[in-house]
């Protein structure tokens, strides 16, 4: 399967073949969901947290005596069915919600999703950023001029999650570039996964040959 492979103007530098072992790969709806269900329980930060009865202050004295005074028995003012009292299963911040994703199942979901993406022509190829010089003015002149191809006309549009974008490791000042476009997240084509594919409408590849070389490594 041949692709073209744009500038940073918009315009055709040259074609390339896509491996279809990654962007050949049947849709998997069943295997994509357990893989980002399980990234996004990874992710989770597990800050909220309710006190239990241990955990609230006061309630070292017993209310009242047991018997004799006609109301209900009670031990603590820190019961759960007192006010200000502790709660009962509430979010706690020491619960562990980390799950084991097998290597291969996460490969298998991402080259799921590399396909379908692909299918849908949300995938863009590009030759090089080697232009930008750590300005954010020149990370927006590109991506408008990627927006010129066509089907990719909303390239630019001003939300989040809109464009996730891979680079070759090393390329700082990219990084510096497209770091303040709030549409754009930018990462290394070693941290490309499935949940951040997931969650974007476009990706756009840079330097292609390198990305299938590193993607290859990852097909048994």
């Amino acid at each position: 399967m041949e692709v073209n492979v744009y500038t940073t103007e918009g315009k055709v530098s040259r074609k390339v073949n896509l491996p279809e072992d990654i962007f050949g790969v049947k849709w998997n709806a069943d295997l994509v969901s357990q893989v980002l269900y399980s990234q996004g329980s990874n992710r989770r930060a597990g800050i909220a947290h309710a006190k239990d009865r241990s955990e609230v202050s006061g309630g070292g004295k017993k209310p009242w005596q047991q018997k004799g005074t006609g109301r209900a028995r009670h031990g603590s003012s820190r019961s759960p069915i007192w006010r200000h009292g502790g709660v009962t299963h509430g979010p706690r911040n020491d619960k562990d919600y980390k799950k084991t994703i097998p290597r291969g199942m996460k490969n298998a979901a991402l080259f799921s999703l590399l396909s379908a993406k692909l299918a849908k022509g949300r995938i863009i190829f590009v030759d090089s950023l080697s232009e930008t010089k750590g300005k954010t003015k020149e990370a927006l002149v590109v991506m408008k001029g990627l927006s010129n191809v066509e089907g990719f006309k909303t390239l630019t549009y001003k939300k989040s999650n809109n464009v996730y974008m891979t680079i070759p490791k090393g390329e700082l000042e990219t990084k510096r570039s497209f770091r303040n476009l709030p549409f754009v997240t930018l990462h290394n084509m070693d941290d490309l996964n499935p949940l951040d594919l997931a969650n974007t409408r476009y990706l756009v590849i840079v330097n292609p040959e390198e990305t299938f070389a590193y993607l290859n490594n990852k097909i048994k």
